[in-house]
């Protein structure tokens, strides 16, 4: 099948982003893609909090989700809402940081929230507390899209890979990581911790990215690291999208996850075992 990965440049302007988005699905789907995934953060790239409680709702009537629910029907495409920032009405005041999987029919098949915070000091003058404006998840999810099982993730939980083998175990053959990977960790690390991922699931690993530096209209600008990747699940890197934004498409072999999972059938030899230290 055909999938298209929207790599962009989000501003922290959610009526902005969404213009912008819903173009670039009708892009892809004219270009023949089945499954179209955005970025983490793709309604609003905002280092201001008071900005972000000015411009972000709630998911239930979230104009931004409306908006791609609309556009997944009337390209009758699946299509995984990488992430958006959303309203949780949690006392503390943290939104939630959300992955949405919508179906051309318009129904939302299934929705995690980023499970582990990015919290680090990159560099002395790059540093991140994303707990201060979000609350992390505390469920693993495996949607299914008919033609595969998905499991949703978000950036930074690629690091734990724990969850990924969860997923696996659960049934997922595609594994989404939509991000807006720091361009210094995303040098390092990206693209290794990406391969790992797929060699040890078995599964295809598809994360879809933001890249550039970030209009803002309060706050500090961020940068972010691009290079979505597709990766196949016996490791080959089959899409590297660079640093510049556009609608990347490429053909994806089902298959290939029996394939690689026959070969070194790894999921089936987990084996309990006892620590000494």
């Amino acid at each position: 099948m055909k999938i298209a990965l929207l790599q962009i440049t989000s501003s922290d302007q959610p009526s902005d982003n969404l213009t912008m988005v819903r173009g670039m699905i009708r892009d892809a789907v004219a270009q023949g893609a089945e499954f179209v995934l955005t970025p983490e953060v793709t309604n609003c790239v905002s280092t201001s909090r008071s900005h972000q409680n000015a411009v972000l709702e709630p998911a239930e009537g979230n104009s931004f989700l409306a908006g791609m629910i609309e556009e997944a029907m009337a390209q009758s495409v699946w299509l995984l809402v990488g992430s958006i920032g959303v309203k949780t009405g949690d006392a503390d005041g943290r939104f939630a940081n959300r992955s949405f999987l919508i179906s051309p029919e318009g129904e939302i098949a299934g929705w995690y929230d980023k499970i582990h915070m990015f919290d680090v000091e990159v560099t002395p003058e790059e540093t991140y507390r994303e707990s201060d404006g979000y609350r992390p998840g505390d469920r693993a999810v495996v949607a299914d899209a008919g033609f595969a099982k998905i499991g949703m993730t978000i950036c930074y939980d690629l690091r734990f890979a724990r969850l990924y083998r969860v997923l696996a175990h659960a049934g997922a053959q595609i594994l989404t990581v939509p991000a807006a990977f720091s361009p210094v960790t995303g040098k390092a690390h990206w693209e290794p911790i990406l391969r790992t991922r797929a060699i040890e699931t078995g599964c295809f690993v598809v994360a879809p990215a933001q890249c550039g530096t970030h209009a803002a209209s309060r706050g500090k600008a961020r940068a972010t690291h691009g290079h979505s990747l597709v990766v196949a699940p016996w490791g080959e890197v089959l899409l590297d999208a660079g640093t510049e934004p556009g609608v990347y498409l490429v053909d994806i072999d089902l298959d290939a996850i029996e394939d690689a999972r026959r070969r070194v059938p790894s999921l089936t030899h987990d084996r309990e075992f006892t620590l000494d230290a």
